[in-house]
């Protein structure tokens, strides 16, 4: 759950823009609510469904071919096989290009900050400059042999 910083009371509060739910305190003093409740339900293990991520980022991969381009949100962990794993659906022939960044051909087997694409989000936050316009782009060139798709 997200939380935020009130303007009205400068008091730290859930990000609920659909209303409270289990767990979630009032906004407000209120008599009916017990504090002492343990463990959110949200903190549970049992309820975790697959394995979470360190940071997730966004990068807009382009077919220099077609000049299409694609944004994906990735995980820290994701090595370049597995972000191509997941971009087959949007070019099954994606196996026929050299993935590159800045010219530097890409190791498949290695992350984005294995192979030098830094995630500058915390940085551009500082800098309050926006995320969207500064996503890294991975280019795609045709190395000429389709692959089955």
């Amino acid at each position: 759950i997200l939380k935020f910083v009130d303007p009205l009371t400068c008091c730290e509060r859930y990000y609920t823009p659909r209303g409270r739910f289990v767990h979630v305190p009032p906004n407000g003093p209120c008599s009916d609510w017990d504090s002492d409740i343990g463990q959110p339900w949200w903190k549970d293990r049992r309820y975790e469904v697959g394995l979470l991520s360190a940071k997730t980022r966004w990068i807009r991969i382009l077919n220099t071919l077609t000049s299409q381009e694609q944004l994906l949100e990735v995980c820290s962990e994701e090595t370049l096989e597995e972000i191509l794993q997941r971009f087959l659906r949007f070019n099954s022939h994606a196996r026929s290009y050299t993935w590159k960044h800045q010219g530097q051909i890409l190791d498949m087997r290695k992350t984005l900050a294995e192979n030098g694409i830094m995630d500058d989000d915390l940085e551009l936050d500082q800098l309050r400059l926006d995320r969207d316009i500064f996503i890294p782009t991975i280019l795609l060139n045709f190395n000429d042999d389709l692959t089955e798709g």
